[in-house]
């Protein structure tokens, strides 16, 4: 007998197409869905601060990735990542998904609901309970605790007890809870009270790893001193989440050590505060945010990689970086200043990770790469590479996910 055709929806708000900026994961395992034989809709929307799409007069608007179906919903914009304009694009997204034309698209078996926005899950429930389907709430952030971790919010805050009671009605209604981090478990267990199967997905390989090298572009090329030197990269926001204020430090004890050169690229609030404070040192170029295509670029230039992360609670449930990938996925040694649970590059033997907000601990991190032959360099930035190709293509990914999808 031939088996039924599975349809899947999922549903996040910024699930994006990378044509329209960045990539999301969820965009790459639904459309590794399609390729599977699975009838696939990825609902999202069009309002995405990392992201531009298209201006258009419809409130929903679709178009298809070869077999996957993508609505995308046009919903209030904002700009700053941490802003009450953004929590009330959360809202209005909730509020056209429930007025969303259903009867245009096959019921679904399955629906899958990733953070962000948390909100999401009620829809998720309210589709369960209609189309007596299963339902799986994937994490990519913890909500409420980003909040009160990162940027500070007062655990009595109305929005944090708010969302803290549908980060648990979520888990309690959901079949199948998902965690882009390897040690979601922990924190799903000790919110509900009782053990869960949490299973584990990670992020994936972005496709721009697999398109052939651009070629050299001057505007990154002048970022980077003309004489041979030791070059140490940061790519990525410069904000209060990423905490770099250690990096800065060390960068400033490392101004006489003439063979070393900084090298960071990026926007964010605190861009401007770095360079006022590294203005009169000459080991140091702040570049402005590149193309996430001329990413892989710029970190062939570099010879080690640096990145950071808050000691917080967050962390102990363990990581889901963009960054460390893209990182890896250069081929280059990776310093990480980060107390969390650990993965990926201590697996790979492909770096090291470091006490957070130790500036000591990073120069001495930089010199111990610095004093390598640099065969050892290359082979353990390799060695970073090879494991994410094995462990991280979105291919596998998919496949896996979608046998874990199946038990239910």
């Amino acid at each position: 007998m031939e088996q039924k055709k599975r349809t899947i929806w999922c549903i996040s708000k910024y699930a994006s197409p990378p044509k329209y900026g960045v990539g999301a994961r969820l965009f790459y395992v639904a459309r590794e869905f399609s390729k599977l034989g699975v009838d696939t809709l990825l609902i999202s929307s069009d309002s995405n601060h990392l992201a531009k799409y298209p201006d258009s007069n419809e409130i929903y608007n679709s178009e298809q990735f070869g077999k996957m179906k993508h609505v995308w919903i046009k919903t209030k914009k904002y700009t700053k990542s941490a802003s009450l304009k953004r929590f009330l694009s959360w809202f209005d997204f909730e509020k056209k998904l429930f007025r969303l034309p259903r009867d245009r698209y096959t019921k679904p078996d399955i629906v899958i609901v990733s953070s962000l926005s948390i909100f999401t899950i009620v829809y998720g429930v309210y589709l369960k309970s209609k189309y007596k389907c299963r339902l799986v709430f994937e994490i990519r952030d913890i909500y409420p605790l980003t909040l009160t971790e990162e940027f500070g919010v007062s655990k009595y805050n109305p929005m944090v007890i708010f969302l803290g009671i549908l980060e648990k009605f979520g888990y309690r209604r959901a079949d199948l809870i998902v965690g882009t981090m390897p040690n979601l478990k922990q924190h799903v267990c000790e919110k509900i009270g009782k053990e869960q199967d949490v299973y584990y997905s990670p992020l994936g390989i972005h496709e721009r790893w697999f398109r052939k090298m651009p070629p050299a572009k001057e505007e990154i090329d002048r970022l980077f001193p003309a004489e041979e030197k030791f070059i140490v990269g940061y790519a990525g926001s410069m904000g209060t989440s990423n905490a770099l204020h250690s990096f800065v430090e060390a960068i400033k004890k490392m101004a006489a050590n003439k063979e070393v050169h900084f090298v960071l690229v990026g926007a964010g609030d605190l861009k401007e505060e770095f360079k006022k404070e590294l203005t009169t040192y000459d080991n140091v170029t702040i570049g402005p945010k590149i193309d996430q295509d001329d990413v892989p670029y710029f970190l062939s230039k570099c010879d080690i990689l640096y990145l950071a992360a808050h000691d917080s609670k967050i962390w102990e449930y363990g990581q889901s970086l963009n960054k460390l990938i893209d990182y890896m996925m250069a081929g280059k040694p990776v310093v990480a200043s980060y107390g969390g649970y650990q993965s990926m590059l201590n697996e790979a033997n492909a770096g090291v990770f470091i006490p957070t907000n130790d500036d000591e601990a990073i120069v001495r991190a930089i010199e111990h790469y610095n004093s390598l032959d640099q065969s050892e360099r290359i082979a353990c930035g390799a060695r970073g590479r090879k494991w994410i190709e094995e462990h991280h293509k979105y291919e596998n990914i998919a496949r896996n996910y979608y046998n874990k999808l199946m038990e239910l």
